[in-house]
Order: structure tokens, then sequence, then C-alpha cells
């Protein structure tokens, strides 16, 4: 491939990763909150939501394939592994590689949730939401599109929507559950 080909092949990737923890986060809130009621059903839910996870993690995988075969920055493996070795924009890329940790620990813990106490899997679960914060400073830090009104404007609406789906989630979480008697129908005569 030619040198701008590996180069594209990475923004887009990242992108689309950024793009799908953005979904996976939204869908999981939408899950956890049961917003959509019964219709679709929870399985159908999580199987997406877990789809959605997976293909982010996977296009992770190719961002950081195609950004060590580009040779315009010349990142070695070091650079997309360890944070703060990189001479290219240092701070803005270890956002990138601390996001991608989480992500990895995040799809690990859910894989491996039926051998994990419960309140270590949410814990862990939960940095969900720093994985959509550090990938987005690294989008708006890093990426050569942040410069791009589209980009900034987009990660800002949807920060603000993620915080607030993340406070009716711990808001629903944390209210006490009250049972009130069913209400009755009267029914008016004919």
């Amino acid at each position: 491939m030619d040198g701008h080909t590996w180069w594209y092949l990475a923004r887009a990737a990242g992108l689309v990763a950024w793009g799908l923890v953005v979904a996976s986060c939204a869908w999981g809130l939408l899950h956890a909150t049961r917003a959509l009621g019964r219709k679709p059903s929870p399985a159908w839910m999580l199987s997406t939501h877990r789809y959605l996870s997976a293909l982010a993690l996977t296009f992770v995988g190719v961002h950081v394939v195609a950004i060590l075969a580009d040779g315009f920055v010349s990142f070695g493996l070091r650079d997309v592994l360890v944070p703060m070795s990189s001479s290219w924009h240092p701070l803005a890329v270890t956002w990138g590689v601390v996001a991608m940790y989480l992500l990895v620990a995040v799809e690990v813990t859910s894989l491996t949730r039926q051998h994990i106490p419960v309140k270590v899997w949410r814990g862990i679960h939960l940095l969900s939401y720093l994985v959509f914060g550090l990938g987005t400073v690294h989008l708006l830090a890093a990426g050569t599109d942040a410069k791009d009104l589209l980009p900034t404007a987009s990660a800002v609406l949807i920060g603000v929507a993620t915080v607030f789906g993340v406070a009716m989630l711990v808001t629903w979480r944390s209210a006490p559950r009250v049972h009130q008697p069913a209400v009755r129908e009267l029914s008016t005569p004919r």
C-alpha cells in the first residue's frame, strides 16, 4: 500500500472504533436502564451490546496495526503499548493507549463474568465510560480531524448525552424500590 493508505486506514479505524465505543456505551445504558421496555428482549439487547464492544476492540486493533504500518510518524510497538513513550504528541497518544488497555480489561472481564464476583465485574465494567472519555480526548488531541468542527461538536454533544445517561443510571440504581399496589380501572356502565 502507498504511504497515505495506511494513514487513512488508521484514521478511519480510529474514528469507527470511537463510534463503536459510543454505541456500545449507549446500548449498555439502554440495556441497564431498560429504557426500551421488554421489547426488544433483554437477551437481544445484551448480545447487541457485546457485539458492538467486540467490534470496537477489533477496530482499535486495526487502528494500532495501521499506525504501526504507516511511515508518516513511524510509530513502533513501544509507542503504541507504553504510555508516554511516543515522541509524537506523547500525552495525546497516552490517552489512546490507556483507553485501549481499559477496553481490553472491560472485554476480558465481560467474557469471564461468570467466574468473577459481580462487584468486581461491575466496577471494571463501569470503566467503559472512562474508555469513552479517554478515547474522546485522544480523538480531539491526537486526531488529525480534531480541528474540524464536526468531530469536536459531535464529541461534546455525545459526551453530554453520556454524562446524562450515566447520571440517570446511577439515580435509577440507587433509588429505593417502592412497591405500589396495582390500580384497577373503574369500569363505566354502558
